[in-house]
């Protein structure tokens, strides 16, 4: 059986477990104040060209994003985020179970637009209804789909036009950049927002996400709410470490076009074979239509999402690389499409 169920399923690059083995018996200071998290910092700092940055270490993107929405919020107010976003689609209520709604918009292939951002500020624009304060992106969308520079651009000055704080949640972060329908540099996305979050959980770490705050005013008392809400890990130098070696020589990067290259792969077999796309290709997370019957044949070998019923006979499925996506799995996709896929 081969997967192209997620991103995560795998443990970690070689080159963390070197790195975590090394300082196995090392001792360390705990909650995030270790050499390992402040060297990763230092990296990131540079990356960023923000020396001021601060930089947390979350276990996990649903955490990161709830201490966020909730740390930055007052308990009348809300966040604004695509109808697909997944604060809104799979994060089981954890945004509304601390008190803040999530006003929905209309998304344009799952990213956000400043129109739809309008549209959310009239529809909530008096004492009744909860009020806008955020907007909340992800990149990649769910959608797999990017933004590019001038969209960022756009919706990060109507956020400064509003007097909204604007956060992106960075799980797949790396995939996004290295698409190659991005124009976006890390150093962009720190420019362009006022937090955001780098996924290692998805792009060669065990686990963990670099939560990154630039704007001045959101800093103060950070470190009480992570550990308000569990996050702050006695052991936190375990995501240190990860994050060093990540970043130390750009293995970040690499990992997530890896992943890119090999989705890249799947996309030429399933074109040549005139399979259509849900949203046009940009990431490593794919969205073909697939007829149910093939699919009755292909779940025998290979793990997918299926995501929605498109037609009585088709179905909306989610195929995902990462970066220990093995060629021989590829290959073995390509290679059933060659003998069972026949639609036209």
């Amino acid at each position: 059986m081969y997967s192209f169920a997620n991103d995560y399923s795998e443990g970690a690059h070689p080159k963390v477990l070197e790195l975590m083995e090394r300082s196995n018996f090392q001792q360390n200071l705990g909650y995030g104040k270790d050499i390992h998290c402040e060297r990763a910092r230092d990296y990131i700092r540079k990356a960023i060209d923000d020396k001021g940055a601060e930089v947390h270490f979350i276990p996990g993107g649903t955490m990161a994003n709830l201490i966020v929405i909730s740390a930055f919020l007052r308990p009348h107010e809300a966040v604004i985020s695509a109808d697909t976003g997944h604060i809104f689609t799979h994060e089981t209520g954890a945004i509304e179970a601390t008190g803040h709604k999530i006003i929905t918009v209309a998304g344009k292939d799952g990213k956000l637009t400043p129109e739809a951002i309008r549209w959310g500020l009239r529809r909530n624009a008096f004492e009744h209804t909860p009020k806008p304060r955020m907007v909340y992106i992800s990149n990649s969308t769910e959608l797999g789909t990017v933004y590019t520079k001038e969209e960022l651009t756009a919706i990060s000055q109507l956020c400064q036009e509003e007097n909204l704080i604007f956060f992106l949640d960075g799980a797949r972060l790396g995939s996004a950049l290295m698409s190659k329908k991005s124009d976006l540099s890390l150093k962009d996305i720190a420019q362009l927002t006022d937090v955001f979050y780098i996924g290692g959980t998805k792009n060669g770490a065990y686990l963990g996400e670099a939560l990154v705050i630039t704007r001045e005013d959101l800093k103060e008392d950070f470190r009480y709410l992570i550990k308000q809400r569990g996050a702050l890990l006695a052991k936190g130098f375990l995501m240190g470490m990860q994050f060093e070696a990540l970043f130390e020589d750009d293995l970040y990067f690499q990992l997530a076009k890896d992943a890119n290259d090999k989705a890249e792969r799947i996309v030429d077999i399933l074109k040549a074979h005139r399979v259509e796309f849900f949203v046009e290709p940009a990431s490593n997370q794919l969205f073909p239509i697939l007829p149910n019957d093939f699919l009755e044949k292909f779940s025998k070998e290979f793990l997918y999402v299926k995501f929605d019923d498109i037609e009585d006979d088709k179905s909306l499925i989610r195929l995902v690389t990462s970066w220990a996506t093995t060629d021989e799995s590829i290959d073995a996709l390509g290679e059933f499409f060659h003998k069972h896929y026949n639609y036209k």
